[in-house]
C-alpha cells in the first residue's frame, strides 16, 4: 500500500492478514519495496511451522521471482487475484480501508519510521486485532477477550486510548 508522506515521498506498507481470523500477522514499511525485501517479509511472516497453505496476492510486479521462490520453498501455494478486481482480496482491502479512514486520514506522515510507529507501535494493528469487531466473522474480534455468556458484567468502564487518543477501546474494570 503506497502512502505519501508530508514531503511528497512514497512509503510502502506491506502486510499479511490471516483470512479466517482477520488477524494482521505481519507488517513492515519501506520506501523501496524490492523483490528481495518482499521475499524477506514472507520469510519473517512464516517462521518454522507457522506457514499458511495458500497466500492470496495481487498482481503487483513487486512480487517477483524471488518472492515466488521463497513461497515455493516454504510450500505455500500462491493464488493471484484477477486483474483490476480488488474485491477478490476483500479482507486485505478492508484492512487498507480501515488504516486509511481511521488513521492516515487524520495524520500527516513524516516518513518511513513515522509510518511504522503510527501503524505498529501506535497500536493500530493491536486495535485491529484485539478491539475491533469484524462483520465477516460474526462481529467477533480476531484476538478478542472472551467473556462468558452467563456473566453479567458490572463495574466501572475504563477507556484505553489508542493512537494518542484518536481511538478508544472501552473495557470494564476488574
Amino acid at each position: 500500500m503506497p502512502v505519501i508522506d508530508l514531503f511528497f515521498r512514497q512509503v510502502y506498507l506491506f502486510f499479511i492478514v490471516e483470512r479466517c481470523s482477520r488477524r494482521v500477522v505481519h507488517l513492515n514499511v519501506t520506501p523501496h519495496p524490492t523483490n528481495e525485501w518482499i521475499a524477506q517479509q514472507l520469510r519473517e511472516a512464516t517462521p518454522f511451522d507457522q506457514r499458511p497453505r495458500f497466500l492470496i496476492q495481487d498482481r503487483d510486479r513487486k512480487y517477483g521471482q524471488r518472492f515466488a521462490t521463497v513461497a515455493k520453498d516454504s510450500q505455500i501455494e500462491i493464488l493471484k487475484t484477477p486483474y483490476r478486481a480488488p474485491k477478490a482480496n476483500a479482507i486485505c482491502e478492508r484492512f487498507l480501508g480501515s488504516v486509511r479512514r481511521e488513521c492516515l486520514d487524520h495524520l500527516l506522515i513524516l516518513g518511513e519510521s513515522h509510518l511504522y510507529r503510527v501503524i505498529k507501535d501506535g497500536k493500530r494493528v493491536e486495535f485491529f486485532n484485539q478491539a475491533r469487531p469484524h462483520q465477516g466473522i460474526e462481529q467477533k474480534i480476531p484476538e478478542g477477550i472472551q467473556v462468558a455468556e452467563n456473566e453479567h458484567p458490572k463495574g466501572k468502564i475504563i477507556a484505553f486510548p489508542g493512537l494518542n487518543g484518536l481511538h478508544h477501546d472501552y473495557r470494564r474494570a476488574a
